[in-house]
């Protein structure tokens, strides 16, 4: 049988009558009318809520040119307008920096600060160098020198004869210049030269925390390299990533998106990780640095609301989600969302320049499921845009069933002595 097929098609070839099979035509799938969503009343009446904002902007003397818009469910794109178009964004930018940093790191990620001793250990004296090496916390601040000062007393030194060396990565409240942040190490490490801010960050720990008395005869020195006759000490482990980039988002601290940025790669490598990683061109992620303080940094309203569901996935894995990592109205009372009027529950960035207000996040509903958005205006009416934009966000929430506000439990604390190992 398979000889005589052989030979059919052989001749069949020979002939010139045998024709190669046509590829069939694929249908996009995601063009297919089948899988286009039919309208239904709430959809129409977001419709509506959607227009009625823009329209007011308009009969308020505002270019809608200028404004863009993008509001999307796991399914759909609710909402669009310049919803593409890369615009300055101001600190939506943390938005990137936290899915790079995230993408680069992992949310456990700890930042260690290794601490080295030159010469030996008589009646409490170190006769020679105290050496920090430090890998770029962003976060180490009053509490954590306060904590490693304790744990330095521990080993049993409560002076140093000689210097105090840092290396060119060791960071202090939010001070990137690694010798000025020797010089305030070296004030928090002895309660002796405290000022009444250190007193003031020290009744923050826990009650009864020993206040260190380390004195260091000598100076502060910057050095690059560790000498080879240095002993390690201790290793101080930072906060976890996940609640450096909460601390980052709450406040909007522009120091320490700055500097994950900087220890990312710079602002390039960031624009370039959070396209990556959110399925982007890179066009819609333009930026000049990690923290928004520049009209410069230009991204579009769809690439915000695709890097929040970029680190949605990157936090599955860890049971976590955006909620862990933003603000929170309605459970946050301090930071950048403490005075808007927002939907309870919902997940939050802001972003403010001269001329930029924006705001996005992620709204959890029980039948919609997570809806992102994105909303930036340019303009002078700063105060105006943001009671549009809480206005905007308190009516589109109407039609959803909000889920109850997430139950977050923060273990991890600013100067806990266990992260010294």
């Amino acid at each position: 049988m398979l000889n005589l097929i052989s030979s059919l098609l052989g001749a069949s070839l020979f002939f010139g009558r045998y024709k190669p099979l046509q590829p069939i035509p694929l249908i996009e799938w995601e063009q297919a009318v089948i899988f286009e969503l039919p309208p239904t009343s709430r959809s129409k009446a977001i419709d509506r809520t959607i227009e009625t904002y823009r329209q007011t902007l308009a009969e308020g003397g505002i270019d809608l040119q200028q404004q863009g818009l993008w509001i999307q469910s796991e399914w759909e794109t609710i909402a669009d307008s310049n919803g593409t178009v890369p615009i300055a964004a101001a600190s939506l930018t943390k938005i990137a920096t936290t899915l790079a940093s995230l993408s680069k790191w992992g949310a456990n990620h700890q930042f260690e600060t290794k601490v080295y001793a030159t010469g030996t250990i008589n009646n409490g004296t170190l006769e020679g160098d105290l050496i920090i090496e430090g890998s770029g916390d962003p976060f180490f601040v009053w509490e954590e020198a306060i904590a490693l000062g304790n744990a330095i007393v521990n080993l049993g030194i409560e002076r140093v004869a000689g210097d105090l060396i840092v290396t060119n990565k060791f960071y202090m409240n939010y001070e990137a210049n690694s010798r000025t942040a020797g010089e305030l190490l070296k004030q928090g490490l002895n309660e002796k030269l405290w000022s009444s801010e250190v007193n003031q960050q020290y009744y923050t720990l826990p009650a009864n925390t020993p206040r260190p008395q380390l004195a260091i005869a000598g100076n502060v020195r910057l050095e690059r390299q560790i000498p080879a006759f240095a002993r390690l000490l201790l290793r101080h482990q930072s906060l976890p990533l996940k609640e450096i980039l909460r601390q980052m988002n709450i406040y909007s601290n522009n120091h320490i998106a700055q500097m994950l940025a900087d220890l990312a790669g710079g602002a390039s490598e960031v624009a370039r990780s959070a396209a990556y990683t959110a399925n982007l061109t890179q066009s819609e992620i333009q930026l000049v640095n990690g923290s928004g303080l520049s009209p410069a940094n230009r991204i579009s309203p769809r690439a915000v609301c695709q890097m929040l569901r970029a680190i949605d996935r990157l936090l599955e894995p860890h049971a976590m989600n955006v909620t862990e990592l933003f603000p929170v109205a309605g459970r946050d009372t301090v930071g950048t969302v403490a005075k808007r009027n927002l939907p309870q529950g919902t997940s939050l960035k802001t972003g403010t320049l001269a001329k930029v207000s924006a705001l996005a996040g992620v709204i959890p509903t029980g039948d919609g499921g997570q809806i992102q958005f994105a909303v930036i205006n340019h303009g002078d009416r700063i105060e105006y845009f943001r009671e549009s934009q809480d206005r905007l966000l308190q009516n589109l929430a109407r039609y959803w069933q909000l889920e109850k506000l997430p139950k977050v439990t923060y273990s991890d604390y600013l100067g806990d002595p266990s992260r010294n190992l």
